[in-house]
């Protein structure tokens, strides 16, 4: 199937038209869930004393929407997912690359947390939230993740629970997760979980008899079990050799090591346990590792990362030092608006920020401060002008090109949406300009849902980049032909400049 032809199929809501996604994770920052208070959205049992009138309706119709971020932040509807198989959502949710994309990374997970009513089924509501949290956490999302449970009422199943509880491990907000399991045990059958929540609600005596039950009926792994001895009875092993490290940790085990004083290093555990290191117990290197990890997938606004990177002043050289001494002196620069410190200070830093893969959150904190500054040396001028179309004050910054070549004209014209005005410098560009050719709107019934159709698009877009110039084309199209211009515009941009050598 063409690309003309499929777009001729795809079917755009009216309520997503004109919108785009936003960058839910600093949205969140700045209007974090009241975590406290979960979101049940039940109706008041009675309003008045009169004999309520009875009503029928279809058990389906009351499914709830669960989300973190309302449709009018976010541009799509509550019927995200419905017609869509809750079985390939599930999948798709799970394996759609993003890494490689930030405006991808926007994307999905704009789609993870908008509110959202589940597709039809009696057990797709769970499937569906279960996908979600899993992927946040394999993001590294964790606190989203933790918050999205609430919004659900993480006390209604025992993988539910599960997840939740995993995330509070890992954000210190497990006295939380502990209390539930005390009203309701039967939400987890672990024992090492019951002892550990015994433990931290200072019964002392319950833990102690279970973890005796536990040896004697030897119902845990010999190795949780020393871990276990050693968190309930720290003094016994004092001057004792440190335990083995595990080589997969589950969030329970990493913080009774932790609670022992063997705390694990992170680097080499999935991205969820970065979260762990965000907190004050961590030391500042372990802490900026952390966020660089976490930003590089988009799971952390940039303003927390330049917080930590400025924090101190780094006592040491080499390694994560050497991007903190470099950010530090061009942030400086920055700020005095001193052209010539500028000058000497971009490419280091912006070096150094794109090696770690993290070129965007670079020119989202700095790309509005840049452009204040007067810069007379050319290469310099024409950095900061690519920095800036990386951000999104990429439409300002298009409208003057700092020199007149092919590969600048391409992308101040990508940059404001017409890039068939001129000619590709290459083949990427080319497939870029294709999907600028059609129409950025169409109407048919034959495409997957919306929410399906951009999963898919992600899919596409990143298969693009490896040199699928017709799924490049694809993806981007379709992107524009659900009203995401933005979206659209953002990631080719970020593809012609991150892509360069």
């Amino acid at each position: 199937m063409s690309i003309k032809t499929a777009l001729a199929l795809v079917l755009l809501p009216a309520s997503l038209c004109a919108q785009e996604p936003l960058s839910v994770i600093e949205w969140l920052g700045q209007h974090p869930p009241d975590a406290a208070n979960p979101v049940h959205l039940e109706p008041p049992v009675v309003q008045s004393a009169r004999q309520p009138e009875i009503e029928v309706s279809i058990l389906a119709a009351a499914a709830i929407a669960v989300g973190l971020v309302p449709n009018d932040v976010t541009g799509l509807p509550l019927d995200l997912w419905a017609g869509s198989d809750v079985n390939n959502l599930a999948r798709l949710i799970a394996d759609v690359p993003v890494a490689r994309s930030p405006a991808m990374q926007t994307l999905l997970y704009t789609l993870l947390l908008t509110d959202a009513l589940p597709p039809d089924g009696e057990t797709a509501a769970e499937m569906l939230l279960l996908a979600r949290i899993d992927r946040l956490l394999a993001l590294g999302a964790t606190d989203p993740a933790q918050s999205l449970a609430e919004q659900a009422d993480p006390t209604n199943s025992a993988a539910l629970f599960q997840r939740w509880f995993d995330a509070t491990l890992l954000t210190g907000d497990e006295d939380r997760g502990c209390a539930a399991l005390a009203q309701a045990p039967h939400l987890s059958p672990r024992y090492a979980t019951r002892i550990f929540c015994d433990a931290r609600r200072g019964d002392w005596q319950t833990a102690a008899l279970t973890l005796e039950t536990a040896h004697a009926l030897e119902l845990l792994p010999p190795e949780q079990l020393d871990l276990l001895d050693r968190f309930l009875s720290p003094d016994i092993f004092e001057g004792a050799p440190p335990l083995p490290a595990p080589a997969d940790p589950d969030p329970l085990t990493f913080r009774l090591f932790e609670t022992i004083g063997e705390r694990l290093p992170t680097a080499s555990l999935p991205r969820a346990f970065a979260t762990a290191d965000l907190r004050d117990i961590a030391g500042w290197k372990a802490q900026i590792e952390a966020a660089e990890r976490l930003s590089s997938i988009g799971a952390l606004a940039p303003n927390q990362l330049l917080g930590l990177y400025t924090a101190q002043r780094p006592s040491a050289s080499g390694g994560v030092w050497d991007r903190v001494s470099a950010l530090q002196k061009f942030d400086n620069a920055v700020l005095a608006r001193d052209a010539a410190a500028v000058t000497q200070t971009l490419p280091r830093a912006w070096r150094a920020m794109r090696d770690a893969n993290l070129a965007v959150p670079f020119a989202q904190l700095f790309a509005d401060d840049l452009a204040k500054v007067a810069l007379t040396d050319p290469e310099t001028r024409d950095l900061a002008w690519r920095i800036r179309l990386l951000s999104s004050s990429y439409k300002i910054a298009g409208a003057a090109l700092p020199k007149d070549d092919a590969d600048s004209r391409f992308l101040a014209a990508l940059a404001s949406g017409e890039p068939t005005r001129v000619a590709p410098p290459n083949d990427i560009a080319a497939a870029i300009a294709e999907a600028f050719e059609l129409p950025a709107t169409s109407t048919g019934p034959d495409l997957p849902p919306l929410g399906e159709a951009l999963l898919i698009a992600i899919r596409d877009f990143d298969s693009g980049t490896d040199g699928n110039i017709a799924n490049l084309t694809q993806a981007l199209a379709s992107l524009r032909a659900f009203g995401l211009e933005e979206t659209a515009r953002q990631a080719a941009l970020q593809l012609m400049l991150l892509g360069e050598t």
